[in-house]
């Protein structure tokens, strides 16, 4: 009897074993953007210990990716494509795509500088309060390397500056015909709560990331309670990447319509003021032309019973709403519960 239960405690303990390791494996992929194939990917996280790690860095790499370090400025020149390339910085820890060099900008600053990243599932940001000051912190989403910061202070359409380590950094030439393809194409729109407005959008195979905040208004970094003074002239927005070959920005036209009321007034349902106004904000001649075309259309066809309000208007400079807001439902775990329309 003492044996078959020593048995009987040994197995369970092998499954228990067993069972742990399939949930962290499990709990170890992730979902990564592959810049050269245009495609979401799940990849096994990069785990290592510090003493594999210096075995694949230099001493100076370990300091700056691993001890969130940084290096000296203006010590080494960024590498760039040579003619009639284009090409993607890459994690040099694992490889992972994190910018693409028609995204990189001089910015004086010493440090390679990005206004975008491939994705935002390639990157993670985390606030980093050392030094005596806040600031967000860039890390590899894969290998967890730090990267370097990102601040307030870059070019349109983010606005964002991606200051980056130099050393953490390789890069990867592609001809600028096979680049051209891969080049996300962006598209912001407002309609009503920006929760429930990037919940529809997340559902769209081809959509490849989505971020809310603020855009239209004219205070500089608002924050949500700002905007919802409704002084800013700021209107609650959802920023897209989406893959040009797996969605058109006419089915993305068509989704804007079909999730909200576009003939109510700064109103969405019980929502009132300006930040719940409907608005197409296009970053291309190219995306005006199909939304001023799609607007006509539901007019000439009578597709609602009032009078469309919808603003049509270039893309201005984007503010990232706080954390707590993104993937708002997704986080919580509960269903949407907003946009749908009623005056269809």
């Amino acid at each position: 009897m003492i044996v078959k239960f020593k048995e009987i405690v040994l197995g369970i303990t092998l499954l228990i074993i067993f069972l742990s390791g399939v949930l962290l494996a499990a709990q170890d992929k992730i979902k990564i953007f592959d810049a050269q194939t245009g495609e979401v990917v799940e990849v096994n996280k990069i785990i290592k210990t510090d003493m594999e790690w210096k075995k694949i860095l230099t001493p100076e790499q370990f300091r700056v990716m691993r001890l969130k370090g940084t290096e000296e400025p203006f010590k080494e020149i960024c590498p760039i494509p040579a003619k009639g390339k284009s090409g993607i910085y890459q994690c040099i820890g694992c490889s992972t795509d994190l910018f693409r060099y028609h995204a990189k900008f001089e910015s004086a600053s010493g440090w390679p500088s990005f206004w975008e990243p491939v994705s935002e599932l390639n990157v993670k940001l985390k606030i980093d309060n050392s030094l005596g000051m806040k600031r967000t912190e860039i890390l590899c989403a894969r290998c967890d390397a730090h990267l370097g910061h990102v601040f307030d202070d870059g070019p349109l359409p983010t606005g964002k500056r991606y200051c980056i380590n130099l050393i953490a950094l390789k890069l990867l030439e592609l001809s600028d015909l096979v680049q051209s393809k891969l080049v996300l194409q962006k598209a912001a729109f407002a309609a009503g709560c920006f929760w429930g407005t990037e919940a529809a959008f997340q559902q769209i195979a081809g959509v490849i990331s989505t971020t809310v905040g603020y855009m239209g208004g004219k205070t500089k970094n608002p924050t949500y309670e700002d905007v919802c003074t409704n002084k800013t002239g700021h209107a609650e927005v959802v920023f897209i990447e989406y893959d040009r070959h797996k969605v058109t920005y006419e089915y993305l036209l068509e989704t804007f319509f079909s999730i909200h009321d576009p003939t109510t007034l700064n109103q969405q349902g019980p929502d009132v003021g300006a930040q719940y106004r409907s608005v197409i904000f296009y970053y291309t001649p190219e995306q005006e032309k199909k939304a001023v075309a799609i607007k006509k259309k539901y007019e000439d066809f009578k597709k609602f019973k009032k009078p469309i309000v919808t603003e049509i208007t270039p893309a201005g400079e984007f503010y990232r709403a706080e954390e707590h807001h993104q993937k708002y439902f997704q986080t919580k775990g509960i269903k949407p519960t907003c946009h749908i329309p009623k005056n269809g």
